[in-house]
């Protein structure tokens, strides 16, 4: 398959926000932010700016130049600051995942943005490092994804009871994916070893992908889940590489993540 550079980037911001929704008087937040984390909208916590601008600039700084943010329809406030924004180095369009049925749903609400292109995927309350996302764009052979190291992850701001909830990557000697183990018990983790590499979401897919999510029903958890269409995709044939990475990825999963995450990106440049 080809290693072709890749231009596009979906990034998935349309979850409900249920973990930021929770208060938690251990966390002190602004008044700015606590009212975005009621809404839940994870993406637009204020740090200095919305927490997806560090997201997007990232995609910029990695070479990527088209951008589909995947939203909810009463996401009316992001379209409105990425309209006024007008970045420089990106075009952000849109796309409307109309309820939220699952990862694989949202990535299938970016089909018509795709096309017959190779597309990087990530989520939108997660900030990786550029070199990863650039590998991915330059470096992988079709489809692909990261797999972070633990300690990379734990020199983020990832506590490890966090990770130990993260979807492990198993991979054969070549480095292909053979599948990932969601929410490994401790049984799989020590089978996999302390060394197996976890997964955040953080994909190279080609348009194989798309058929994939329509394939699927939904899981245990009655949602459309993209490492299920992921297995589907292996099963029908498609190839994806593992690239490995040590860096951290920062998480904005709750309150008690904010304080984390702006002593790390605060003062940080945005170029959009």
């Amino acid at each position: 398959m080809s290693s072709q550079a890749v231009e596009k980037a979906v990034i998935l911001a349309r979850g409900l926000g249920t973990r930021m929704r929770r208060q938690d008087q251990s966390a002190v937040l602004s008044s700015d932010q606590a009212a975005i984390a009621d809404q839940g909208l994870k993406a637009m916590i204020p740090i200095g700016r919305p927490f997806l601008d560090y997201v997007l600039a990232g995609v910029a700084d990695a070479g990527y130049r088209r951008v589909c943010l995947v939203i909810g329809p009463e996401h009316q406030q992001m379209r409105e600051y990425y309209g006024k924004l007008r970045p420089r180095r990106l075009a952000v369009s849109f796309a409307v995942q109309q309820e939220p049925k699952g990862t694989a749903d949202a990535v299938a609400a970016a089909e018509q943005f795709a096309g017959q292109d190779t597309v990087l995927i990530i989520n939108g309350d997660n900030y990786y490092p550029v070199e990863a996302l650039r590998m991915l764009r330059l470096e992988c052979p079709g489809s692909g994804l990261i797999g972070f190291g633990r300690q990379g992850l734990l020199a983020g701001n990832i506590p490890e009871e966090r990770i130990a909830k993260f979807s492990l990557v198993q991979t054969d000697v070549a480095g292909r994916m053979v599948r990932i183990v969601e929410k490994p018990t401790p049984q799989q983790i020590e089978a996999l070893g302390r060394t197996a590499r976890i997964s955040m979401n953080c994909w190279r897919f080609a348009p194989t992908i798309f058929p994939a999510c329509r394939a699927i029903r939904p899981s245990v958890r009655g949602e459309l889940e993209l490492p299920d269409a992921v297995q589907w995709a292996i099963a029908h044939g498609e190839t994806f590489t593992m690239l490995p990475c040590d860096e951290p990825v920062l998480d904005l999963s709750s309150r008690g993540d904010i304080a984390a995450i702006e002593e790390r990106l605060g003062g940080m440049k945005v170029d959009l």
